[in-house]
């Protein structure tokens, strides 16, 4: 299916690997330009070359952590007038109330929740004068099925889903849709190391992680592409009345699996 994205322009943070890395092969492959922003320079440019050598496109990368205000701000500049916004970075330590300290809950919504809604700001702005804009959050499924062994991220992606929905319930009267992604578990490696953490804790071994994946549907977590491509979808005129929604990728998890 042609998505009639050839040519736009998409700035994608935490894109250095994963569900980023993911969404910038399948905007690539639609023949996208693309703005790589996140902290690991040397994976975002090792993708960039691979992107720019398979399909001809314009790809730049932006060393950039998004908890710095000013960051962010010369992010937005450099990046340009962008036609597609997708904000993925984020990194919400696993644990209880007790084991996450206020150290570390505030270091994890500065990153991800203060992180898409700071950017938000400065890119909406850019995509109202223009005209156009599509805003996509990938925001995490804890925020809708919670957990108290996750409340960090609970906590964060439910703040995150309420923001998308009550943004863009009203952003296409400025030609801006605003949709939301929450993937349930996705065979990244952050979802090895938060199985970890749960496997020490339940099972006394990091090791077995894996175990805790059999109740899984299809036994597996979602593939990152699976999520990437999604992206695509929404962020093209084929999806063009979706705005204020969030989309829910886990294999029927969250509705009682």
């Amino acid at each position: 299916m042609d998505l009639h994205l050839r040519g736009k322009r998409v700035l994608i943070t935490g894109a250095s690997k994963g569900i980023g890395a993911a969404a910038a092969e399948a905007f690539a492959e639609e023949g996208c330009d693309l703005r790589l922003a996140a902290r690991n320079v040397a994976q975002m440019t090792a993708l960039a070359d691979r992107l720019r050598g398979s399909h001809q496109i314009d790809v730049r990368v932006h060393g950039v952590d998004l908890r710095d205000a000013d960051a962010l701000a010369r992010l937005a500049a450099d990046a340009g007038d962008i036609d597609i916004l997708v904000n993925n970075a984020g990194d919400i330590p696993g644990g209880s109330l007790e084991a996450i300290d206020e150290a570390q809950w505030r270091q994890a919504r500065d990153l991800k929740v203060f992180g898409y809604i700071n950017l938000t700001r400065l890119i909406y702005a850019r995509m109202k004068a223009r005209g156009h804009g599509v805003i996509i959050n990938d925001i995490g499924a804890a925020g809708e099925k919670f957990d108290a062994n996750y409340i960090t991220g609970s906590a964060g992606n439910a703040a995150l889903m309420a923001f998308t929905r009550a943004l863009g319930g009203k952003s296409l009267k400025d030609n801006i849709r605003v949709v939301g992604i929450n993937p349930g578990p996705v065979g990244t490696d952050r979802h090895v190391t938060l199985m970890k953490t749960r496997a020490k804790a339940q099972l006394g071994d990091e090791n077995r992680y894996r175990e805790l994946q059999q109740g899984l549907p299809l036994n597996r977590p979602a593939h990152p592409r699976e999520i990437g491509d999604l992206m695509a979808f929404l962020a093209s005129d084929r999806s063009g009345y979706t705005s204020g929604v969030i989309v829910t990728v886990d294999g029927g998890y969250t509705s009682g699996w």
